[in-house]
């Protein structure tokens, strides 16, 4: 009898061994595949435009002020739309949502490739953006109901990776499809690519188990949404418009946009059904994931906006080789990401992303305090070094969060986690911009000497050095997501394991 036993036993140690490390099914490798999609199309959507603003000018005999809404048209659309997407996609279901974000980004990126005029490219970029806040608010939101809890963290690296190769691809395929196709093909390449994202999303994503009563009859909070899209439109616009210039209009808009703040959190508690259940934000982990993720986007944003102009006036390179040595952390970005996610697997989430904060803080550092004399090869090796922390980072704070909420709400917190991301980017383009162009005292900065390149590039990692500190000092605060995972209450704003240790 105690033979059987022992046999038992050791029978289920190892199906237990055997379920945590439970390779993928075909079937969720096919969804992952879909999922990596869903997160390179708004990437590279975003990054790809930028580069075809002058052959769009010239076509549309524009300014580029005026074409510069092309721009703004996606990313307003995205960062005022991706909560909104999140909480519609707990309601109706993240599934069907995101099959309809998709369709919804494929059909505007062919009315943005033959678009006759040019407030119909703005009209169709701002449908896309809409697309692409479902595609990225949704898609971490999905991971949970894809792959076993074991591989969470593999998986948050692999789309983090998709992300880092949409951004890093954008620049040179636009250039490359520009040159032999024209600035429409940068749109009409989405197409083949949006029509099989939707096929993998419909055929191989879980179907969700049919909602509730109650939760179908759940209200969406249009007023919130309201409000807190037209808050960060305004923010949006008042950090970006003026090509770094504040005046009266951004100054007015920042003050719109701070009125929003609390007009919503007004609205948010006054309403049975709130888009943002306001004491889910009292919980240390998910706050302290938001500021961080926040941070950690505006510092990595220095190095995309202060970088071509050091690389340039500071060393003197020519464009074409600006944008090799640009190209080299995008793509440690992309070689990592993968492997940062296994190594979240195996060592947890916690502690990784406190050691992907020291790697940042370390990289900058060096930055910050790096001679001349080092050239092209020290500001490569200290980018490797900031990069490689960042996706060490990412796919640990991702982690961290996405498996920490509860399922109802999976789809508005990774609404919140990417548009803390979005936040920061365009926070960082502004003000680190600004604190380049200050530090470096010239008055047009095309035109400054190579030692004020460098002095204003050194001043801004310095900055930058100092908002990781922040975002260290704000991780290790939150003490409690590096002991453990969270199962977070919204409705009582308050921890699950605590309640039950309590009981």
């Amino acid at each position: 009898m105690m033979e059987v036993m022992m046999k038992t036993i050791i029978k289920t140690r190892r199906n237990e061994t055997t379920n945590g490390a439970e390779k993928l099914t075909p079937e969720a490798r096919r969804a992952l595949v879909g999922l990596s999609l869903s997160m390179l199309l708004p990437s590279l959507a975003t990054s790809i435009a930028n580069v075809a603003l002058p052959a769009m000018a010239e076509g549309f005999n524009a300014s580029f002020q005026e074409v510069q809404w092309i721009v703004l048209a996606y990313l307003l659309a995205v960062t005022a739309l991706i909560v909104s997407a999140g909480r519609l996609g707990d309601i109706v279901g993240r599934r069907r949502l995101l099959l309809a974000g998709i369709g919804l980004f494929t059909v505007a990126s062919l009315l943005c490739a033959v678009a006759p005029a040019l407030w119909l490219l703005v009209a169709a970029r701002a449908i896309q953006g809409l697309g692409a806040a479902v595609m990225m608010s949704l898609t971490l939101a999905l991971v949970g109901q894809t792959v076993p809890k074991a591989k969470t963290g593999g998986a948050m690296g692999l789309l983090g990776t998709m992300s880092a190769i949409g951004t890093a691809i954008g620049p040179s395929l636009g250039g490359v499809l520009i040159a032999g196709l024209g600035w429409r093909a940068i749109f009409l390449v989405n197409v083949p690519l949006g029509v099989l994202n939707y096929l993998l999303a419909h055929y191989y994503l879980p179907v969700e188990r049919p909602k509730a009563e109650t939760e179908r009859r759940a209200g969406f909070d249009l007023t919130g949404t309201f409000v807190l899209a037209a808050t960060l439109a305004a923010y949006a616009l008042a950090v970006t418009i003026g090509r770094g210039h504040f005046g009266s209009l951004n100054a007015a808009l920042l003050l719109t946009a701070i009125f929003g703040v609390g007009l919503f959190v007004a609205v948010e508690t006054r309403i049975a059904s709130p888009l943002i259940r306001l004491a889910m934000l009292r919980d240390p982990v998910l706050s302290a994931s938001l500021a961080t993720s926040a941070l950690v986007a505006t510092v990595m944003m220095a190095t995309l906006v202060v970088g071509p102009f050091y690389l340039s006036r500071g060393l003197g390179l020519e464009t074409t080789s600006v944008g090799l040595v640009l190209s080299a952390g995008p793509l440690v970005a992309a070689l990592t990401g993968a492997p940062s996610g296994r190594i979240v697997d195996r060592f947890g989430a916690g502690r990784i992303t406190l050691i992907g904060l020291v790697g940042i803080a370390i990289g900058l550092a060096v930055l910050s305090v790096l001679p001349a004399g080092f050239g092209v090869a020290g500001y490569v090796a200290a980018s490797v070094v900031v990069t490689a922390g960042y996706a060490l980072f990412q796919a640990a704070n991702n982690t961290v969060v996405m498996t920490g909420i509860e399922a109802d709400w999976r789809g508005v917190v990774s609404g919140m986690l990417s548009l803390s991301r979005n936040l920061g980017l365009i926070t960082g383009a502004s003000a680190m911009g600004a604190v380049f162009a200050l530090a470096s005292g010239a008055v047009d900065i095309m035109t400054a000497p190579p030692e004020s390149a460098a002095a204003g590039m050194r001043t801004t990692f310095a900055v930058a050095t100092i908002l990781i500190i922040v975002a260290l000092g704000i991780a290790i605060g939150s003490r409690g997501f590096l002991r453990r995972v969270v199962s977070f209450n919204p409705e009582r704003g308050e921890d699950l394991n605590a309640s039950s240790a309590q009981a």
